[in-house]
C-alpha cells in the first residue's frame, strides 16, 4: 500500500504485557476509541493473542508496509533502500511496543538523487547568496529540496545545489576575517582578485562576510617550522621578532602574503624556530643596556649583535631573550 493512509484500521495480536494504557500511548489515541472500535474486548483484561482493532496512527507520505513473521527492521530497511533510523522516526510506537507481526510500518520515500552536489549551510548565508554563488537560482534550489524553508536555514545544515560540482581549489581555503577585501587578499598571496573569483565561481566580490571560506589560487603557505604567535594590543612585526629572537625578514618568509604594516589583535602568524645561541640566553630585567649586558658577560656589544640579527641595542625590553654568545 501506498500513498495517504489516514485513519484505516489494522489488527493487531496481543503479546504479554500489552495493556490498554500502553496502546493508547503508543498509538496516541484515546480509550475511548479503542472500547468503540472492539466492544466485544474487556479494556480491563487483555490477554496474549487476543486481536484488537485498531486505527493506523500516522498520516505515510511514502509505503505502507504490513509486518510479517521473522521480520527484523534492519531487513525492511535494505529492503525498501532505507535506513532503520528513518523508519523509526515515521513510525515512533515502535519505541513503546517493538516491531510485531501485522503492524503497518510508514516507510518513508527514498531521497530524490541530488543533480548536482551538496553544500553545507555556513554563518551568514541566505538562499539568495548561495543561488548567486553557484549560478542558480532561489526557486531551482528549492525544487530539489521540497521539504527546505527558505526563511529558516541553520548553520550545518546540507541542502543540495543544482549546478555543477564547483572546481578543486588549486590552492589552499582561506578562512575570511573582519576587514578582508579580495583586493587586499590577493596583495596579501601575491595572486590577483581575478584568480580569485575564478577559483570561487558565483564569488559576490562586494559581499564577503567573517567565517566565509573562499579558495585562494595559489600554492598552500609552507607548514610552520616554529609555533604559531597569536598578535596582541600594541604589537608590531619588529617588536614581535625582536622578543622571540628574530627578524621581520624571517617572519615574513615564514607568512607569505603578511602585511607587516598591517598586522592585527587576534592574528595568528608564524614565529620560525628559534635561533640556536652559541652560548647563553640572557632574559631583560629593569635597567639592562646592551653595554651593561656586555659587560656583564665579558663579550662585546658588538658579538651580542652578531648573535641576535635585527636586535634594536636603544630598544630593549623587560622579558626580553637575547642570545650572549661565549667567549672563544
Amino acid at each position: 500500500m501506498s500513498g495517504d493512509y489516514e485513519n484505516d484500521f489494522f489488527e493487531l495480536e496481543l503479546e504479554e504485557g500489552d495493556s490498554l494504557e500502553t496502546l493508547t500511548k503508543a498509538f496516541e489515541i484515546t480509550k475511548e476509541v479503542v472500547t468503540e472500535n472492539n466492544p466485544e474486548i474487556n479494556p480491563a483484561q487483555l490477554t496474549p493473542g487476543q486481536r484488537i482493532r485498531l486505527p493506523f496512527p500516522v498520516r505515510c507520505r511514502g509505503t505502507v508496509y504490513i509486518v510479517r513473521r521473522g521480520d527484523t527492521l534492519a531487513e525492511i530497511a535494505r529492503r525498501f533502500n532505507t535506513t532503520e533510523a528513518a523508519i523509526r522516526r515515521e513510525n515512533p510506537f515502535l519505541v513503546i511496543i517493538g516491531l510485531r507481526a501485522g503492524l503497518p510500518l510508514c516507510i518513508p520515500a527514498p531521497q530524490p538523487v541530488c543533480p548536482g552536489f551538496i553544500y553545507t549551510i555556513m554563518a551568514g548565508d541566505t538562499l539568495s547568496g548561495i543561488a548567486r554563488r553557484y549560478n542558480t537560482t532561489v526557486d531551482a534550489i528549492l525544487r530539489v529540496n521540497p521539504d527546505l524553508d527558505p526563511n529558516r536555514l541553520f548553520i550545518g545544515q546540507r541542502i543540495c545545489i543544482p549546478a555543477p560540482q564547483p572546481p578543486a581549489c588549486p590552492g589552499f581555503i582561506y578562512t575570511i576575517v573582519f576587514g578582508d577585501t579580495l583586493f587586499s587578499l590577493a596583495a596579501r598571496f601575491n595572486t590577483t582578485v581575478q584568480a580569485i573569483l575564478q577559483a570561487n565561481p558565483g564569488l559576490d566580490p562586494n559581499l564577503l562576510f567573517v567565517g566565509q571560506r573562499i579558495c585562494i589560487p595559489v600554492p598552500q603557505p609552507p607548514p610552520c617550522s616554529g609555533f604559531f604567535y597569536t598578535v596582541a594590543a600594541g604589537d608590531t612585526l619588529f617588536g614581535i621578532a625582536a622578543r622571540f629572537n628574530t627578524t621581520v625578514q624571517a617572519i615574513l618568509q615564514a607568512n607569505p602574503g603578511l602585511d607587516p604594516n598591517r598586522i592585527f589583535i587576534g592574528q595568528q602568524i608564524c614565529i620560525p624556530a628559534l635561533q640556536v645561541c652559541p652560548g647563553v640566553f640572557h632574559v631583560v630585567v629593569a635597567g639592562d643596556t646592551l653595554f651593561r649586558i656586555a659587560r656583564r658577560y665579558n663579550v662585546s656589544v658588538d658579538a651580542i649583535l652578531a648573535a641576535n640579527p635585527g636586535l634594536d641595542p636603544d630598544r630593549l625590553f623587560i622579558g626580553q631573550r637575547i642570545c650572549i654568545p661565549t667567549q672563544r
